[in-house]
C-alpha cells in the first residue's frame, strides 16, 4: 500500500527565524504520524531547516534547481549544491516556474534527470489550465506533461518520482477541484505511467493532488483510491493547519 506523503510549499515566504520557529512547533505535534511529512523551502532557510529538522521526521526540500551540475548560471542553484547540505527532494516544474520563469516540458525533464544524478527525490508539477480543462482537454494535458517529465528514466527512477497533480486554475485561488476529478485526473496519470513503464511501477507511484488544500478538505481528498497526499501551499504556512492536514484521520 502506498504512503500518504503530505508536502509544504513555501514559496517566497518565510525568513530563517520563522523556519526555525514552524519546525520545532511542528516537530512534537507530528512526530507520531504514519505519513511522510516534507517542507520545501526557500534556499536561504535550508540550512536552518535542515539543522532545525534534525532527529524529527520531518524531510527538508528545494522549491526548484538548475539541471546543469556548475556554471555560468548567474542566480542559480545546482542540484550538487542542495545535496551537498543534505537537502532530500526538490519541486520540479511547478506551474509558477513555468508561467514566471520559462519553464519547460525539456526543462523540467533535465532537472528530472539531474536530480536523481545527484541523489535528490523529485517532485515533479503537472497540470491544466482553466482554459484547458473547459476545452474539455485535462487528460491530455497532464498525462503529456507527465510522460514529457519522465522520458528516459528508468523504470527505479519512476517509481521514486513523487507527481503532483495541480490544477493550475486551483491553485492560490481558495477554488479545489472536487475529490472525483482530482482522483479521476490522477488516475489518468497512473494509467499513462503503467502504459509506458508497467503496472507494476504505477501502482508504485506517490501521485499527490495540489490547489488549495486546506484542512476542512484534506480527508476527502485523501480518502480517495488514487490521491497520495498533498503539496499543499498557504496552509502550510500555519503550524496548527498543516498539522490538521497531515493528520488528516483525526
Amino acid at each position: 500500500m502506498r504512503r500518504k506523503v503530505i508536502a509544504g510549499n513555501w514559496k517566497m515566504n518565510m525568513l530563517p527565524n520563522e523556519t526555525i520557529q514552524f519546525i520545532e512547533d511542528l516537530a512534537p505535534l507530528v512526530k507520531d504520524t504514519e505519513h511522510e511529512v516534507i517542507l520545501c523551502v526557500p534556499y536561504t532557510d535550508l540550512f536552518y531547516a535542515l539543522l532545525t529538522a534534525q532527529n524529527t521526521n520531518i524531510k527538508i526540500g528545494a522549491q526548484n534547481m538548475h539541471f546543469a551540475e556548475s556554471g555560468a548560471y548567474t542566480g542559480e542553484v545546482s542540484g550538487k549544491m542542495l545535496k551537498s547540505i543534505n537537502v532530500e527532494y526538490v519541486i520540479i516544474g511547478h506551474s509558477e516556474r513555468r508561467q514566471y520563469f520559462n519553464e519547460t516540458d525539456e526543462t523540467v525533464n533535465k532537472k528530472v534527470k539531474a536530480a536523481f544524478e545527484n541523489g535528490l527525490k523529485p517532485i515533479v508539477c503537472v497540470g491544466e489550465t482553466l482554459e484547458q480543462r473547459e476545452a474539455g482537454k485535462v487528460e491530455e494535458i497532464i498525462t503529456n506533461q507527465t510522460k514529457l517529465a519522465l522520458e528516459g528514466l528508468t523504470n527505479e527512477q519512476v517509481e521514486n518520482t513523487i507527481i503532483a497533480y495541480e490544477p493550475i486554475w486551483a491553485i492560490g485561488t481558495g477554488k479545489t477541484a472536487t475529490k472525483e476529478d482530482a482522483n479521476d485526473a490522477v488516475k489518468a496519470i497512473r494509467k499513462k505511467i503503467a502504459e509506458i513503464y508497467g503496472q507494476n511501477v504505477a501502482d508504485g507511484v506517490i501521485i499527490q493532488y495540489g490547489g488549495s488544500v486546506k484542512s476542512s478538505n484534506a480527508k476527502e481528498l485523501f480518502s480517495m483510491s488514487d490521491i497520495d497526499g498533498a503539496l499543499v501551499g498557504g496552509a502550510s504556512l500555519k503550524v496548527e493547519e498543516f498539522q490538521k492536514i497531515i493528520e488528516f484521520e483525526k
